[in-house]
């Protein structure tokens, strides 16, 4: 069950209350909007930098009543510099060749998906995704997204991540991987070499959706530093140690 309610320009509606994914014992909601293709690419823009989050054609973001969180963060790429663990996963992920493609649903790419999933993620929300979820997953976006296919010497489709391309940066909407080179860390591996790409694009940061301070999930995005998080009064850099 749902309640809207209405802005000047746009309907936005809050979900009823559900269990936390992230932490236990808390209840979660969110506000949400659906974005028409007709509406064009700013608002998704506009939505991105206060904070919502696109899922589809959907743009959201927490409003949970008794807790605060979730942050939403983005690495300031000009000030990012690759530490020694991390120029060793760039090294280790050598042999991927990254192809930027249109969001274009393929079969390859959701059989891909449907591993990572199973072998990742086996009991959340997207387990048993069937091709038509994964073709609106991927379609049913914005102007600006593409798809960084990384492929093998062979060929083989190794990683895939959907971006959103904005004004200042690319954000991440989402990033899956074959679960045999698991220690290679891929996943990884494509935030950092999105923030490489940011960086030749002469784009200030990488979007990296939400952080959850406390979440086993969500608490590797804070390994990234610098890292900023959206406040109320804006954009702050996150302290060591927070």
């Amino acid at each position: 069950m749902t309640h809207p309610f209405t802005t000047r320009q746009l309907p936005f509606f809050l979900t009823a209350p559900t269990p936390c994914p992230y932490l236990p014992g808390q209840l979660e909601r969110k506000v949400f909007t659906r974005v028409d293709p007709s509406d064009g690419p700013g608002l998704n823009d506009a939505l991105t930098h206060a904070g919502f989050r696109r899922s589809q054609s959907i743009l959201y973001r927490p409003a949970c009543e008794r807790c605060s969180a979730c942050k939403s963060v983005r690495i300031p790429v000009a000030e990012f510099t690759f530490s020694r663990s991390q120029r060793r996963i760039l090294k280790r992920n050598d042999d991927l060749r990254a192809d930027i493609r249109p969001a274009d649903a393929t079969t390859e790419q959701f059989a891909l998906m449907s591993r990572y999933l199973e072998s990742r993620h086996g009991d959340g929300d997207m387990a048993g995704m069937h091709f038509l979820d994964y073709v609106g997953m991927v379609e049913d976006g914005m102007q600006r997204t593409h798809i960084t296919e990384y492929r093998d010497a062979s060929g083989h489709l190794a990683a895939a991540a959907l971006v959103d391309e904005l004004p200042d940066g690319l954000s991440l909407i989402y990033s899956f991987f074959d679960p045999d080179r698991a220690d290679l860390s891929p996943g990884k591996f494509m935030i950092l070499d999105h923030v490489r790409r940011a960086r030749m694009a002469s784009l200030a940061h990488v979007y990296l959706g939400y952080w959850v301070k406390g979440s086993a999930k969500m608490d590797y995005k804070a390994r990234y530093s610098p890292l900023e998080v959206l406040e109320p009064a804006g954009w702050r850099r996150l302290e060591a140690g927070e």
